[in-house]
């Protein structure tokens, strides 16, 4: 499934209000017409166009902009969080001026210097600057302005229409506040109609500065004297001004260039040499294979792109001298065009919004009859059909998403926590360009690089090793084949053939390397040992069944054709970690999975994935395919087929023996050791008070979707996990917070107690691993440090905060008397809905604080269907509800580090649901430690203050290895094993403590 840019529903809210109320302002102007042609049409009564056949390619038709004397010509931003536009509404100034409206907040500020003329407004695809033409150079700019004014107030009336290529127009580039303003052409001559590439690698553009070289011909400066856009020629340069290339030089005005949306093509329109008539044309975005697309005798101009690429809309006066329409055309030009609007008035300008699902244009459609931008909704289905295009549900993301961003300029942001620099931060950590931001990845490196940038600009103080912004930790990325993999079979089946590994079996992630004696082959069902529910009696593979020494063969998954409770029931007892240690309990050497014909994926091998957190197994463990299975039953004279169609019944079944059966193998799985790394810096306070403020998030994600977290559809596969929530939105909360705190130079304030640390972690998605490298290494011991208090007073964690709807979950409120009035003050005249949970163990980076004795804050807006999937992506982020939470916690933040006391640490005795295991009864206290794979066991960071394990006499850094007599190699022999034991019955439990084995009697608790 591909996923699709979308308007915001603020945006949405806002139409609605725009349609409901007409009041002007707040909801967005537009821009003069680029190049247009006059008109004096007049408006029309909109709902006169609902039955006419066009109507169903616009619903919803509505007015966006109302302020100002006219507006027209906008662009969305590549996330269609933002709008630029031009619109004259400044008393002192006749001309346009260009605007930017945040759809996400509804608030729209000029970005154009003011004085003079602007024209064409374009938006960098990273969001985070934007480019227009302007005059404000011209020494001459305010005497115009008043000759304008003047001519108005003598006349009482506007002038007839008609574009001025005043030849003081460069192109500008500015940072979205309009600052920083940067000449990109500074050449004579008319230099406007600019855009960036998909990419933001070039800019093509209109000019005619070739007239003011000095080398026109006779003809063409008689010409050019009559009609300055004579001379008009599309160029192409850097995003820098450089290598500037004229692309066209052909008789008549070449203008209003755009490049497709794949950044292959350019198009724009030419007028013909006597300026009667104008065509729509393509070319490569060389110059090269210039097309003609429409060929009408009138006026077609303004040409735009759909998304896809597919089809084009333009506007023309074929319909009547002064009666602009809009029309399509399909990308190559080979159908008639078709038109889209019908009505009396100027419509033109159009442009898509970036997912093709809007369309916006300029009108004179209004009361005083001066162009404003509308907006419609639009019918992609209907459009493709009246074109003769193949019908298609979604727009293909290379083409939405463009080549990978390039890096945001920092400098260019706000002091104060501002919605349009948290979307800067979060569309880029969630671009193509991180691919997905897995830890150790080349995505990572880009991504914790730009977070250091960004706080490094600010001004902080690196954190990490060695006096940088980095603290670097190792771990087990993933497993991979060795070179030394065999697999042979001996039975009394004549030719036994040589098995190819990762074509006719794969070792599993989990098993043990090393050599495998021949040893017989028992076949086991499926491998699965479930008690009795009172609902459904004991299920057992194995009765009966001696397994000890040989290998057990098994299917895969669980009983397809069994009753669906009995399906649910046997599902917790189905995973392959579960199989495989039945099997070893079982004394087996090894197990052997086949998928079977009837799982939907015949001939199979199990993926060679791997879990950082979970670590191996004493057995070997591998899959083979059906076809292999069948030579294996041959001597049996047993059918793969009918032994599964036999238990697919939900029945268990006797297993049997296959004496006549060897199995010997060679695994060899090599672990992948890689680096990953946190992002550390400081605000120093100078240290004038005890204890440090830690603000963190986490950097990482999935990448594309390798590990077993990711819950992509299998249509999905292999994509980008971009992790805009999960934590592109967390990291951009991070960042502001530092900015804001960092420009209220709070460092100096006499009342600042204590310095802030931010801390940006990686590895979180793969068990804690930056967080809990950072808790055990703290302050450079040699040991693991048993507390972090009172060195860290308080830490406040971002977690997924960007999907705001009805309410913000804060956790960990329990962990400290002081959180509800702090929240309640810092949220004062917020208002966010708040929920606030007590729980203080949290499967997040909260947790390697709180069970070393440091209160936890930690913000969460709940899950939703887009979690760990390609679908979590930047244009879904609720940016004006995230900047309302950034806000929040930036305020907690700065009371926290002006505060006379440091936090109190309250102890949580009975937490619930620690580390997501909600379906046990049983509860122990321990805190694993996801970090440790190279321990045979569970290693634990900590324990809960006051439950079993800690009054048992567990502590931090023991790794249990057995608990009520079960052998624990790993997390899940540990999960199985607690749902065994009984509540109020003392079990022996036994770790490894500093090289002993020490066993002491814990007695489990309820959970409840």
């Amino acid at each position: 499934m591909t996923t699709r840019h979308h308007l915001s529903p603020a945006l949405q809210a806002l139409l609605a209000l725009a349609a409901a109320l007409a009041f002007s302002s707040c909801i967005a102007p537009g821009h003069g017409l680029r190049g247009a042609p006059s008109s004096d049409a007049a408006p029309t009564d909109e709902s006169a166009i609902a039955d006419h056949p066009a109507a169903p390619l616009l619903v919803d038709v509505r007015q966006l902009t109302f302020e100002g004397r006219r507006s027209g010509e906008g662009y969305f931003s590549r996330d269609g969080s933002l709008f630029i536009f031009q619109s004259e509404r400044q008393a002192n100034n006749p001309f346009y001026q260009i605007y930017l409206l945040d759809f996400g907040t509804g608030r729209t500020w000029r970005v154009s210097p003011g004085v003079g003329k602007t024209t064409c407004g374009w938006i960098h695809p990273s969001g985070t600057r934007l480019l227009f033409s302007s005059t404000h150079l011209d020494r001459s700019a305010r005497d115009k302005q008043r000759e304008e004014l003047g001519r108005r107030f003598i006349k009482g009336a506007d002038r007839r229409y008609a574009w001025d290529y005043d030849e003081n127009f460069d192109i500008f580039e500015a940072d979205l506040r309009g600052r920083r303003l940067k000449n990109l052409t500074g050449t004579l001559g008319y230099d406007a109609e600019g855009s960036w590439s998909p990419d933001g690698e070039r800019i093509v553009f209109a000019s005619n500065r070739r007239a003011y070289s000095g080398v026109m011909t006779a003809e063409e400066q008689t010409l050019f004297d009559r009609d300055k856009s004579y001379m008009l020629d599309i160029y192409s340069m850097k995003a820098d001004g450089t290598d500037v290339r004229q692309l066209t030089d052909a008789e008549g005005a070449d203008g209003g260039p755009f490049f497709s949306p794949d950044g292959t093509r350019i198009v724009w329109r030419r007028f013909s040499k006597d300026g009667r008539r104008a065509n729509v044309f393509t070319m490569n975005a060389d110059g090269t294979e210039a097309r003609q697309i429409t060929h009408l005798d009138a006026v077609s101009w303004a040409p735009y792109y759909h998304p896809s690429g597919d089809y084009l809309i333009f506007a023309t006066n074929r319909d009547g001298a002064s009666n602009f329409e809009l029309y399509l055309v399909d990308g190559e030009g080979r159908s008639d065009p078709i038109r889209v609007t019908y009505d009396d008035a100027f419509d033109g300008l159009p442009v898509f919004s970036p997912d093709g699902r809007h369309l916006t244009w300029a009108s004179t459609r209004t009361a005083k009859k001066q162009a404003q931008i509308f907006i419609a909704d639009w019918n992609d289905s209907e459009a493709r059909r009246r074109i003769g295009l193949a019908e298609t549900g979604t727009i293909d993301p290379s083409r939405e998403l463009g080549p990978p961003l390039a890096t945001p300029e920092l400098g260019h942001t706000a002091p104060d926590v501002v919605a349009t620099d948290l979307r800067m931060h979060i569309t880029y950590l969630a671009s193509e360009m991180m691919d997905g931001r897995l830890t150790g990845s080349d995505g990572e490196r880009r991504a914790t690089e730009y977070v250091a940038s960004v706080l490094k600009s600010y001004g902080l103080e690196p954190a990490g090793d060695g006096r940088t912004f980095f603290q670097n930790f190792e771990f087990t990325a993933g497993v991979s084949l060795g070179p030394d993999n065999r697999l042979a079979l001996s039975t009394e089946a004549p030719g036994a053939p040589e098995l190819a590994v990762d074509l006719d079996w794969r070792p599993l992630a989990f098993s043990k390397s090393g050599h495998f004696d021949a040893a017989e082959v028992v076949f086991a069902g499926y491998g699965i040992v479930a008690p009795a529910n009172g609902v459904h009696p004991e299920y057992d593979s194995y009765a009966g069944l001696d397994v000890e020494g040989k290998w057990a063969l098994v299917f895969r998954y669980l009983p397809e054709k069994a009753k669906e409770e009995l399906r649910h029931h046997l599902s917790q007892f189905a995973g392959l970690r579960y199989k495989a240690m039945v099997a070893r309990d079982r004394g087996a050497r090894g197990l052997i999975i086949v998928s079977g014909p009837n799982s939907g994926v015949k001939d199979q091998l199990v993926k060679l994935s791997f879990d950082a957190s979970l670590g191996g197994t004493s057995l070997g463990a591998l899959s083979i395919t059906d076809r292999v299975a069948e030579l294996l039953l041959k001597p049996a004279e047993v059918n793969l087929q009918r032994i599964q169609d036999d238990l697919d019944g939900g029945e268990a079944r006797p297993g049997f023996e296959m004496p006549s059966l060897a199995v010997a193998a060679q695994i060899d799985i090599r672990e992948e050791r890689r680096t990953g790394r946190n992002v550390l810096a400081r605000l120093n306070a100078g240290g004038n008070g005890q204890g440090e403020i830690v603000v963190g998030a986490h950097v990482d994600h999935l990448g594309e979707g390798s590990t077993t977290a990711t819950l992509a559809r299998s249509e999905e596969e292999g994509m980008i996990h971009y992790g805009a929530d999960d934590n592109a939105a967390g990291v951009a909360a991070v960042l502001e917070i530092a900015e804001y705190l960092a420009s209220q130079r709070i460092e100096a304030s006499p009342v600042m107690h204590r310095s802030v640390f931010f801390a940006l972690w990686s590895g979180e998605e793969l068990g804690l691993l930056g967080s809990s490298h950072f808790a055990k290494t703290f302050g450079g011991a040699e040991e693991e440090p048993t507390t972090l208090a009172p060195a860290i007073a308080a830490y406040l964690n971002m977690d997924m905060i960007g999907r705001l709807k009805k309410r913000l979950v804060l956790l960990g409120v329990g962990s400290s008397s002081v959180w509800p009035t702090e929240i309640k003050r810092a949220n004062a005249g917020l208002g966010i809905p708040i929920v606030k949970q007590n729980t203080s163990y949290l499967p997040t980076d909260a947790t390697p604080f709180y069970v070393k004795g440091v209160p936890i804050l930690s913000a969460f807006t709940g899950a939703h269907r887009d979690y760990h999937t390609p679908r979590d992506t930047a244009d879904k982020i609720n940016y004006a509800g995230t900047e309302k939470i950034t806000r929040l916690m930036a305020r907690i933040t700065a009371s926290l580090a002006t505060a006379e006391t440091i936090p109190d640490y309250v102890v949580m005795e009975k937490p619930g649901n620690a580390m997501g295991r909600a379906n046990l009864r049983a509860y122990l206290g321990t805190i694993p430690d996801y970090a440790s794979t190279d321990v045979v066991g569970v290693r634990l960071s900590g324990v809960a203050k006051g439950g079993p394990a800690d009054r048992a006499g567990l502590r931090a850094g023991d790794t249990i290895v057995d608990l009520a007599g079960r052998k624990i190699e790993n997390i899940y022999d540990y999960t199985f094993a607690l749902g065994l034991v009984k509540i109020g019955v003392a079990v022996p439990i036994t770790v490894m403590r500093g090289g002993e084995r020490v066993t002491m009697s814990v007695t489990p608790a309820s959970r409840e």
